[in-house]
C-alpha cells in the first residue's frame, strides 16, 4: 500500500516513513502540500497523510486534490492546532470527509488505522474478484 506522508516537520515526516517502511507499507515523506502535489500523480497513493497547518498549501487543500485525482484514495489528516475543526467544516460543505487525528499521534494508532485499511481493502478484492495492489 503507497502512503503520502506531508508534514512541514521533516523529522515527523521521516519518522512515519521510517515506520511504516518497517512495517511492509511503500511510504513518501514530503514537506510541503505544494511538493505532494507535484508528487501525488506519479505516486498514485493509496492513503495520504498530512499535517493540516503547513506554510503555503495545507493539509486540507492537498487532501482535497489527491481525493480529486485519486476518489479511492484514503485521507488521514492530523493537527494539534484547534482551528482545524473549521477547516474540516469547510471540506465537508464541499462533499469531502476525511479522517482526523489530534496531534500528537502515536505511531501504533497510525500502524493500526493502515492495517484495518488494508484489511479493507483484501475483504473488498476478495468479495469481487479485484485483486487488490497495494
Amino acid at each position: 500500500m503507497r502512503i503520502l506522508i506531508v508534514d512541514d516537520e521533516s523529522v515527523i515526516a521521516d519518522s512515519l516513513a521510517m515506520i511504516f517502511r518497517a512495517n511492509g507499507f511503500e511510504p513518501r515523506a514530503v514537506y510541503s502540500g505544494e511538493r505532494a502535489i507535484e508528487l501525488a500523480p506519479s505516486f498514485e497513493p493509496d492513503v495520504l497523510v498530512s499535517d493540516v497547518f503547513m506554510h503555503g498549501v495545507s493539509g486540507i487543500e492537498v487532501a482535497i486534490y489527491v481525493r480529486q485525482q485519486f476518489p479511492s484514495c484514503r485521507v488521514l489528516l492530523f493537527s494539534g492546532q484547534s482551528g482545524t475543526s473549521d477547516l474540516i467544516h469547510v471540506a465537508k460543505t464541499k462533499g469531502y470527509r476525511f479522517d482526523l487525528l489530534a496531534k500528537p499521534v502515536h505511531p501504533q494508532v497510525l500502524l493500526d488505522y493502515m492495517q484495518e485499511y488494508a484489511t479493507q481493502l483484501e475483504v473488498n478484492s476478495a468479495t469481487t474478484g479485484i485483486r487488490a495492489s497495494y
